[in-house]
């Protein structure tokens, strides 16, 4: 990472004192994750995850967490009013006050709608909504071809880090797939996730706040591609 061809983006965006609130939307196996940990680094603000957020209140036990952890407990869905009390929470920490990208959330319209509502609180307003978009069956190769070693627990992927041997781990043990690593899995992880977020790509289409970025590129080339429209954006909203 780190060539020339996209730092002086996010070094300009970085010396502005604006806020910079970007949702991040992409469904599983996009690289989400990757790119949104190289912007928080290079934009110097954080990456803020819904799952990141769970897993601490749960951990912590706070209020919010015991709450979440009811309706889990039930197999229920965690409303709305709870998540939104984490991202709210998070979002009046101090590393947040320059802007964060957000991972994961909002989900739906009414936490779009939510996080709105939040921001222009503070005087903010979301800035971008990158959608890292990558077809079904590009999708499926990065997810589909896990395998993890029965006896060290080390994983391999088919594509991207091929076992020495097909079924075998380096250390000798049989590799096997987890229930959650299958294709017929993430075929609905995917279809789960479009279901839900088409309705939210319609919604910042609409307010102008969209970018489709093509995530079937290298991650330099994907970066490349982020940091130009998060600048083009910023350079829009307080030229």
């Amino acid at each position: 990472m780190g060539g020339p061809a996209h730092r002086p983006y996010l070094k300009r965006i970085r010396r502005q004192e604006v806020g910079r609130y970007i949702v991040l939307l992409g469904a599983p196996g996009a690289g989400k994750g990757t790119q949104a940990g190289i912007l928080s680094q290079e934009m110097g603000i954080p990456h803020v995850a819904t799952g990141d957020l769970f897993r601490y209140h749960l951990k912590e036990g706070t209020e919010l967490g015991k709450l979440a952890k009811a309706y889990m407990e039930r197999g229920d869905l965690v409303p709305d009013e709870v998540t939104v009390g984490m991202v709210r929470e998070r979002l009046g920490q101090p590393d947040c006050a320059q802007g964060v990208i957000l991972d994961g959330f909002p989900r739906t319209i009414a936490q779009a709608e939510a996080l709105d509502a939040l921001l222009a609180e503070r005087g903010e307003r979301v800035t971008i909504v990158p959608y890292i978009k990558v077809s079904e069956e590009v999708l499926l190769q990065r997810l589909g071809g896990r395998w993890t070693c029965r006896q060290c627990g080390r994983v391999y992927h088919t594509l991207f880090d091929p076992p020495p041997e097909p079924g075998r781990c380096a250390c000798g043990g049989e590799l096997y797939q987890r229930p959650d690593d299958t294709p017929e899995t993430q075929r609905r992880r995917i279809e789960v996730y479009m279901e839900q977020t088409s309705p939210l790509i319609t919604y910042y289409r609409e307010r102008g706040l969209l970018v489709e970025i093509d995530g079937e590129q290298d991650i330099d080339a994907v970066h490349e591609a982020l940091a130009a429209a998060i600048e083009t954006a910023s350079v829009q909203q307080n030229p």
